[in-house]
């Protein structure tokens, strides 16, 4: 079986908000201003630290996730990242052990050591029995040490040294410091390319990793390919040419989906439906997510390119609409200060931004050509007279998952697909030839 080197580290934390996504990117920026090359993949369905952390290391930023896509799809990304990159870093998702699988089990599965980062303000000693517990509670977890993020100084760093047990490893303390920390917003962090200052944030938190333990190269891990490599991708896209939505508003695109859709043979060509008065010539559309609500006049002024969208679907030609790309296609959308604006109106109904979050976990959808896994994360509701085709359905099998609307060949829902779970029933969303 063919195996690769690299060093790696796996950054997770105690729970949301201790500073994972800054500390990785430290890492990222401050490894690769030395010459390095730094692969950076995100554990859970996110869409914004991967934006931050792309701009850390110049690499795109690739999702790791054990239930979306696998282990061996997970296995190919880090072999093939140990081809290239001297350095592999993974941020996790949440709290070490939450979620099945967590990261706690990415991590052992393929040998990565493991950095704590714990966010110490308002503690001193009880930091090591954080520490403790978080590299003890799962035997045979590979732990490579703990950091202390937004201490008060060296002395409050002290403290936190002083309750860890002696063999783990403490790897010294981030002092709080506005100039590094990154602004976050209702459906998590700020996209990369709104924070102005951005590149002196990132300057500015490497800089604050000298002095510690994570100057140095973590360990060095064997990674090996996948035994049981799967058929052959069928390039069921052939001469298919896809117009896919990316700009401000609508961002949210995992990398892997776009590379499978063009490993499929499908020409990819980009629009913004905030500036583009046209769609390009094209044989469908994908509408992913995004922050429509935030561009709600701009977008509803752009009477054009809804009316290009509509021709598109009046000729029978695919639509795939994800989440913030469904919000688009509605009648209407009003933010949470209740502000309304009048958009593509192709779907009859409208939507509400809600202050609180209306939905979010792993689901699973039901299409023609298999279940295609991924995730729900939104804090809208709609209200529509079109009936359901189908349900997304929870992994926890818990409730009734997200509703999956039909008009034409245009297929709208809230549910992000991880295309890399089943590349044929993503095909199928696509292909005009290729019904459902």
């Amino acid at each position: 079986m063919s195996s690769r080197r690299s060093a790696a580290l796996f950054i997770s934390a105690p729970a949301s908000g201790q500073g994972k996504t800054t500390v990785t990117a430290a890492l990222a920026r401050y490894h690769a201003s030395r010459g390095r090359t730094v692969q950076v993949f995100k554990t859970g369905p996110d869409f914004l630290d991967p934006m931050i952390l792309q701009r850390a290391s110049g690499r795109p930023v690739y999702q790791l996730d054990l239930w979306m896509g696998g282990e061996a799809h997970c296995q190919r990304l880090l072999y093939e990242a140990a081809g290239t990159a001297e350095l592999i870093l993974i941020e996790g998702v949440m709290g070490l052990y939450d979620g099945t699988p967590s990261s706690a089990d990415l991590a052992r599965l393929f040998g990565v050591p493991v950095l704590a980062v714990i966010d110490a303000q308002a503690m001193a000693q009880t930091f090591g029995a954080i520490a403790y517990g978080l590299a003890r509670y799962s035997p045979g977890l590979p732990f490579h040490g703990v950091l202390a993020n937004r201490v008060a100084g060296e002395g409050h760093a002290r403290l936190a040294q002083e309750g860890m047990p002696a063999e783990l490893r403490f790897l010294g303390g981030l002092v709080r410091q506005a100039g590094i920390e990154l602004p976050d917003r209702h459906l998590g962090l700020v996209q990369a390319e709104e924070i102005v200052d951005l590149e002196q944030r990132l300057a500015a938190s490497a800089s604050a990793l000298q002095g510690t333990g994570l100057e140095s190269l973590p360990p060095v891990i064997e990674l090996s390919a996948p035994e049981d490599e799967s058929a052959p991708l069928e390039a069921l896209l052939t001469g298919v040419r896809i117009a896919v939505a990316r700009d401000r508003a609508f961002a949210f695109l995992y990398p892997a989906n776009l590379d499978l859709l063009r490993a499929m043979g499908a020409e990819l060509v980009f629009f913004s439906p905030l500036a583009d008065a046209d769609l390009p010539s094209a044989d469908s559309v994908y509408l992913p997510g995004g922050y429509p609500e935030l561009h709600l006049a701009q977008l509803g002024a752009n009477r054009a390119l809804a009316q290009s969208l509509r021709r598109h679907v009046d000729a029978e030609k695919p639509v795939y609409a994800e989440c913030g790309g469904m919000l688009y296609l509605l009648e209407s959308l009003t933010d949470a200060q209740g502000i309304r604006a009048t958009l593509a109106g192709i779907l009859p109904g409208h939507a509400q931004l809600h202050a609180r979050l209306q939905a979010i976990g792993y689901q699973s959808a039901p299409l023609a050509g298999g279940a295609l896994r991924g995730h729900a994360f939104h804090h809208s509701t709609i209200s529509t007279p079109l009936v359901p085709s189908a349900h997304t359905e929870s992994s926890r099998g818990s409730s009734k998952g997200e509703a999956i609307y039909r008009h034409k060949r245009l297929v709208a829902t809230y549910f992000h697909g991880y295309f890399p779970s089943n590349p044929r029933a993503a095909a199928q969303l696509f292909h005009p030839d290729l019904r459902d």
